[in-house]
This record gives C-alpha cells, structure tokens and sequence, in this order.
C-alpha cells in the first residue's frame, strides 16, 4: 500500500513540473504584452499619431465648412484626446445659424461635428438684396445675405424691419416646410380696414389674401382648398376668417386687385 502511493506521487512530480512552468509562460507573456501595450500607448500620446487628422462635418447647409472648422479652432496639431468638446461646442453654438452642435471623437484620429442648423422661414428683400430671416427670427446682417436667387422659403417684399416682420416670421416658423416652399412671395399689403393685410403670390401660381394675425392657422388649409379650383381660372383665394375664393372678371380687374 505505501510503495503504491509514493510511485503514484512520483509520477504525479513531473506532471506539477510542467504545470508551474506553463503558468510561468504564461505571466511572461501577460506581462510582456502589458509592457508593449504600454510601450505603443506611449509611443501614440507622444507623437503626431494622436493628433486629429480628420475632420468630418455633417448636418451643415449655409454654413461652411471652412467657417465651422475656423470658429473651432481645430487643426492637424490638435490633440485627440485633448479636445475640449464642450468648449468648441459652445463657440459653434455662437454662430447665429447654428442652432445645435454635437461633436464626436472617432477613433483613431477623426473628429465628427455634427450641426443643427436653424431653419430659413424667409428673406427679407432690402434694397436688392435678400437677407435670410431665421425660424429663431433672426435677420442676418448684410455682409451675410444670400447672393444667390432663394428657393428654400419666400421673399417678403414692401416689408420694415418692425414688429409686424418679427409676427410674420413667428408666424412662418410654424408653417410645415412642405407649405413654405409652396410660397414664393409675400408682400406687406396694408388697408386702413386691415392694416396687417398680406398678399402671397404661391409657386402653384395662385394668389392669396391674408393677414399677419394667426397667419399659420389661416393657411393651413391652402393645400385642400386649391385641390377644388381650376388652376385655368384666374382670381384670388382670401384666406382670413372663411377662406373663399374670388375669380377675376377680366384682366384689368385682376391688375387693379394686385395693386391694392
């Protein structure tokens, strides 16, 4: 019985041998793998590797990209990991476009900066030129005024920069975008019996009557009403308490109505 169990310890010596040494292989690997980890981490932070080399910008529609990466400050020499998120989100945020911005770090080294950008309800034409109107109610300076002929929202025209412009941008900025593009222009059409009285001239080539007052409520209804009349027929849609529509009797009758 006793010789049995000390051959069988015996055999077993080798056995733990190979064990101990497996387990010592394998803490040199683990620690060996720690250190080039360690080593490469270093060799990353303390090189060109972790500096920002790409900066993607997406959700922008007016403002440029070479404005939003020069309000930033971002460049090839910025640190990844140093980027201060929230302190370049709030210079973007001072742009007078931009409602929202949100950035994102995308390793190894790209920056996504993703905008938000405040809708164009309208421009205001001055002296020529068309000044975006923000949903925000914002009209843009001049040096920031849209060259180019707008086809995003309506021109308001005959209009002062009062508290009768402020209504009606407040006003579009509750329209559906679906029916701002629907209105090409908007001029300021006062009568002493109505003295806040607009005339739309719409892309569909129908003109309409309304007023500043709960203007987005009055033509909320504009898309059914005109799938009821006869794009062939001349005349205006008035669009105040009971929207109807009034059909021109002749040529000279439908002048005398547009200069009114």
């Amino acid at each position: 019985m006793d010789q049995k169990k000390v051959i069988t310890l015996e055999d077993r010596i080798p056995k733990l041998r190979i064990q101990r040494k497996q387990r010592s292989n394998r803490r040199l690997i683990f620690y060996l793998s720690f250190f080039f980890v360690l080593l490469l981490t270093v060799i990353y932070f303390q090189s060109s590797l972790s500096d920002v080399k790409n900066i993607r910008i997406d959700g922008n529609r007016y403002v440029s990209d070479e404005t939003i990466i020069t309000v930033s400050g971002l460049n090839e020499r910025t640190s990844f990991w140093g980027v201060n998120k929230e302190l370049i989100e709030g210079k973007l945020r001072e742009l007078h476009e931009i409602n929202d911005v949100m950035i994102e770090r995308i390793f190894p080294n790209t920056l996504q900066i993703k905008v938000n950008e405040y809708a164009r309800v309208a421009y205001l034409v001055v002296d020529g030129k068309n000044h975006p109107i923000l949903e925000s109610g914002m009209i843009l300076e001049e040096e920031k005024a849209v060259k180019r002929f707008p086809t995003d929202a309506p021109l308001l025209i005959g209009w002062s920069i009062d508290e009768e412009l402020a209504e009606m941008a407040a006003e579009l900025s509750n329209l559906p975008e679906s029916l701002i593009h629907r209105i090409s222009e908007i001029y300021f059409t006062p009568v002493p019996e109505d003295p806040l009285r607009i005339t739309l001239y719409m892309n569909d080539g129908f003109k309409v009557s309304s007023t500043v007052r709960h203007f987005s409520q009055k033509i909320a209804s504009y898309p059914a009403i005109i799938k009821e009349l006869d794009p062939n027929i001349k005349g205006i849609i008035h669009m105040k308490m009971n929207p109807y529509f009034e059909q021109f009797d002749n040529e000279e009758e439908q002048e005398i109505e547009s200069e009114g």
